[in-house]
């Protein structure tokens, strides 16, 4: 029987033929995002906000704008639409098309508050990136969102897209066009990368792989309620959000350690003795592949026992042995598409049918530098309440400290219970206290 990834292709050519300059193929993981914003009765694209505030009088909105279509040229994956066509997913290369939106505040409203509401009614049809500019007077500093699309944008590239804008913005030129051999040049790299990470998929998708799957996912069910609009409180924002910082391991938490961690956290939100479906990106290029920006690492899927435990053992800094093992043993066969181990699992007699009852994303404080606009540094700013993907998400950036948040669905979990896993989460993070002999 023909792998998934190799079906995919086989569609894709008779789409486009042998080549194509204008539709290009798309990797699992980006696949993946697509099939999800397929499922939504919103069509609402998962999207990806970075926040940062500056000195009001910083910005030139032209020169950014410029500096933005610019970096969209150079980048095959920045201009290109998600669209799924005759049933194909697939990304449509454009012209670069970034403006920068300046939503009104409406009487009463907070400068947080109009940014997620411009971010909420995000335009599936539009740009993969676009720039949002609102002033807040209390602070005398405008706030900048730089977001884009997931579908054409994995973590990995976010530090690379800051640096270049930056760079893009302190260059003399204010016209929007790269040169046409650059371009060129990178949808062709661009292509050959995409290519590249399907044949690693195809070959990834083995009996055995498959086989393990199956095993390592038998008893997972997705444990969530579902979600009821009418547990949001009216003028309440649709998510919630806690945030911490900790004392820093030394070397830092392993990701097993996060990995129980989160198990933690589930226990407190869906109780004891459950196989909670926990979520979390991985990869890297495939080899030979430049570096280009795009979406290219993998959402594995953690089956997180909770166990009957209190969810206030602390963590050792290393993870179970048990759950470090496992988890080596995954990224094993880490290239398996996620379509791929949903079917694998499904066809073993699962009920899981690929919902994520939570997401774990993993940073390092090294790896993310500051937006500097013609020497100035931009201080990174949260903006919560927005909507989210799924009933809760933990990001973790590693670095002097541990910076931790948490955001969770109001319609699928209550503040309350959701405050709990977060404290669950945070002490199983706390760095235990020594032994006094």
């Amino acid at each position: 029987m023909h792998s998934i990834t190799s079906q995919y292709l086989a569609r894709y050519r008779r789409l486009t033929g042998d080549r194509s300059d204008s539709v290009l193929p798309v990797t699992g993981a980006q696949r993946r995002f697509l099939l999800v914003r397929s499922l939504d009765p919103s069509g609402r694209p998962d999207v990806v906000p970075m926040f940062f505030a500056f000195p009001h009088g910083t910005i030139d909105p032209e020169r950014l704008r410029a500096a933005a279509s610019r970096l969209a040229a150079r980048h095959t994956a920045l201009r290109s639409r998600p669209a799924v066509v005759r049933g194909t997913p697939v990304l449509c290369v454009a012209d670069p098309d970034v403006g920068v939106t300046r939503p009104a505040l409406v009487p009463g409203e907070s400068p947080a508050d109009a940014l997620g509401r411009a971010l909420e009614c995000w335009d599936a049809q539009g740009p993969p990136l676009r720039l949002f500019l609102v002033r807040d007077e209390k602070r005398e500093e405008e706030i900048l969102a730089v977001a884009l699309d997931h579908a054409v944008c994995d973590g990995r590239s976010l530090a690379r897209i800051v640096d270049e804008l930056g760079a893009a913005y302190s260059e003399e030129a204010t016209d929007s066009h790269a040169a046409p051999g650059e371009t060129e040049g990178e949808l062709a790299v661009y292509r050959d990368a995409v290519l590249r990470q399907l044949a690693a998929e195809e070959r990834a998708e083995t009996a055995e792989a498959a086989a393990y799957w199956a095993d390592r996912l038998r008893t997972l069910h997705a444990h969530a309620p579902a979600p009821r609009p009418a547990r949001v409180p009216e003028g309440t924002r649709p998510s919630g959000a806690a945030q911490a910082r900790l004392p820093a391991y030394d070397g830092g938490v392993s990701f097993p350690g996060l990995l129980d961690a989160c198990r933690s956290a589930a226990r407190e939100l869906y109780g004891p003795g459950l196989t909670v479906p926990l979520g979390y990106p991985w990869g890297g290029r495939p080899p030979g592949a430049e570096p280009v920006v795009g979406c290219f690492l993998n959402t594995l899927v953690f089956p997180a026992d909770t166990g009957f435990g209190t969810g206030n053992e602390p963590a050792t800094g290393t993870g179970s042995e048990a759950t470090a093992d496992a988890w080596w043993d995954d990224l094993d066969r880490a290239d398996v598409p996620f379509d791929a181990v949903v079917t694998a699992a499904r066809a073993a007699g699962s009920g899981w049918t690929g919902g994520l009852d939570g997401l774990l994303t993993v940073d390092d404080d090294s790896r993310r530098p500051p937006l500097v606009l013609a020497g100035v540094e931009g201080r990174e700013v949260h903006v919560d309440g927005r909507p989210v993907r799924g009933p809760f998400a933990v990001s973790i950036t590693q670095g002097a400290e541990i910076r931790l948040r948490m955001v969770w669905d109001r319609a699928v979990l209550d503040d309350e219970t959701a405050q709990r896993a977060f404290d669950a989460l945070t002490r199983a993070l706390r760095p235990s206290e020594p032994t006094v002999q």
